[in-house]
């Protein structure tokens, strides 16, 4: 090294030496005022409002393709599986067990009958569709809606009033989404719910599901069992019906021997299968009215109810909210939905939306 370099390099340590050390930055908390907090209180209630709204019409959005799905699957697959000639015959075999078995019960084939067909319904109708959409995944769906759309808005209404997003975590830690504790597990914070990744992942969130599940008496199947039990009646009496005839050509077809005994078994055979084909149109009839209005006041109970239906988990956490904020803040028109940004909604519905 030269001279000149060696000069140069100590001018540049005393320099940097010289430099004054920089005065730390020091960060002003923001103050934010009652009545401040008392109009962010107020756009929360909007935004848990207008949140509900939304979730409302993707959950009837979704019970209607389920709707439509389970009617399409009766008709494809169960109707026919009734109707068939095999089916029909397999159902007599089983009448004729019930009514033995009977004893004195008043319609217990009947009664048994409507058991076998409603689980046959399941198995062949709404467990297939299930496997695409169900009611009870329509109900965590809206519920994850509602919450996704609420913790968007809170980004919104801190920036709107200048409100630090650290104090407002900080304000709605201490709101209430779900309360069913003890233990404290089976609560959780308004905060809680918009900052988990996955609601199933909340002790609280499946301590409401489980509740909404207990209310109901069923988790998410629509129940057909009042829709059953005409086209069982119907079917056990003309069962019941054609086995004293049958009863009868049995009798003769021992008695003239085994060749004209077994004709006379297939005429028989053939005459069940010709009474069968001319009251399959009734029947398919029947079971087309009674499971479609079985299952249309069942699918209503679904949408409408408020504590056992898909929007039971969003109503819920509504009520919990809102119902905090409104004993906070002091006696004010809310703000207008059109203060809402739902910039983000549609997106949002495509991530939820199976």
């Amino acid at each position: 090294m030269n001279l000149r370099s060696l000069i140069v390099a100590v001018l540049v340590i005393l320099a940097g030496c010289a430099t004054p050390t920089r005065a730390p930055v020091i960060v002003v908390p923001v103050v934010v005022s009652q009545s401040t907090w008392q109009q962010v209180d107020r756009e929360i209630i909007a935004a848990s409002q207008q949140a509900t709204e939304q979730a409302r019409v993707y959950a009837r959005g979704s019970m209607e393709h389920w709707r439509t799905r389970v009617y399409q699957q009766t008709e494809e697959v169960f109707i026919p599986w009734f109707s068939s000639y095999w089916t029909q015959e397999w159902i007599s075999m089983k009448v004729s067990w019930y009514s033995i078995n009977a004893g004195d019960e008043q319609d217990a084939a009947a009664k048994r009958l409507a058991a076998y067909l409603l689980e046959q319904y399941r198995q062949r109708v709404l467990e297939p569709v299930a496997v695409e959409i169900a009611p009870d995944e329509i109900l965590g769906q809206a519920t994850a809606f509602y919450v996704q759309l609420l913790g968007q808005q809170l980004e919104v209404i801190s920036k709107r009033y200048g409100v630090p997003m650290a104090q407002l975590n900080g304000r709605i830690q201490k709101i209430p989404a779900i309360s069913l504790g003890p233990p404290p597990a089976r609560d959780a914070s308004l905060y809680q719910v918009v900052h988990t990744e996955q609601l199933s992942a909340l002790p609280a969130y499946l301590a409401l599901i489980d509740k909404i599940h207990t209310a109901g008496g069923e988790k998410g199947i629509a129940s057909t069992d009042a829709g059953m039990t005409p086209v069982a009646k119907r079917a056990s009496k003309r069962i019941e019906a054609e086995m004293a005839p049958r009863g009868a050509a049995g009798a003769v077809a021992a008695t003239v021997g085994k060749v004209a005994g077994a004709l006379i078994s297939v005429g028989v055979a053939g005459v069940r299968a010709i009474i069968q084909a001319n009251d399959r149109p009734d029947s398919e009839a029947l079971i087309r009215s009674s499971l479609g209005n079985s299952f249309d006041k069942a699918w209503l109970k679904l949408v409408e109810n408020p504590t056992t239906g898909v929007m039971a988990g969003t109503l819920y956490m509504a009520r919990q909210i809102e119902g905090s904020l409104e004993e906070t803040v002091a006696p004010s028109v809310a703000p207008d939905a059109g203060t809402v940004d739902w910039s983000h909604a549609d997106s949002t519905i495509q991530r939820i939306n199976p």
